[in-house]
């Protein structure tokens, strides 16, 4: 899984495998350790009771939610993913993006077996 964050966007691309995993467990957690002795963990989580995307911040995970139905939808389909747009407090919003991770179109060294087949590539 792969977390992108940019501004007040958060965007996670999962890989096949990935998506079989969540579909099976609902849950797929990364960690990144640094020289401190501090983990940064990142996870997505199937979640019931909701019916968008959710996020949560706090100690040093975040934490995005897929509603039950969506998650199901996303590991049993062609459905590429999802997103939301949540208010914060100082009035601005949160973007949030789940989604499929392609095979890149470019020359690219990162290992990309396990990545979708892009639908771009088909002519």
């Amino acid at each position: 899984m792969k977390l992108r964050i940019k501004g007040n966007s958060i965007r996670l691309r999962v890989t096949r495998s990935e998506i079989v995993n969540f579909g099976e467990h609902g849950l797929l957690v990364e960690e990144t350790e640094f020289n401190n002795g501090i983990t940064f963990v990142y996870a997505l989580e199937r979640k019931a009771g909701i019916d968008k995307l959710e996020a949560l911040f706090q100690g040093n995970r975040i934490s995005v939610f897929v509603p039950e139905r969506m998650a199901k939808e996303w590991t049993t389909t062609d459905v590429i993913g999802y997103d939301n747009n949540i208010d914060i407090e100082n009035g601005g919003l949160l973007n949030l993006l789940i989604e499929k991770d392609f095979v890149c179109l470019e020359n690219t060294t990162e290992d990309q077996e396990d990545n979708f087949p892009n639908p771009n590539a088909v002519c």
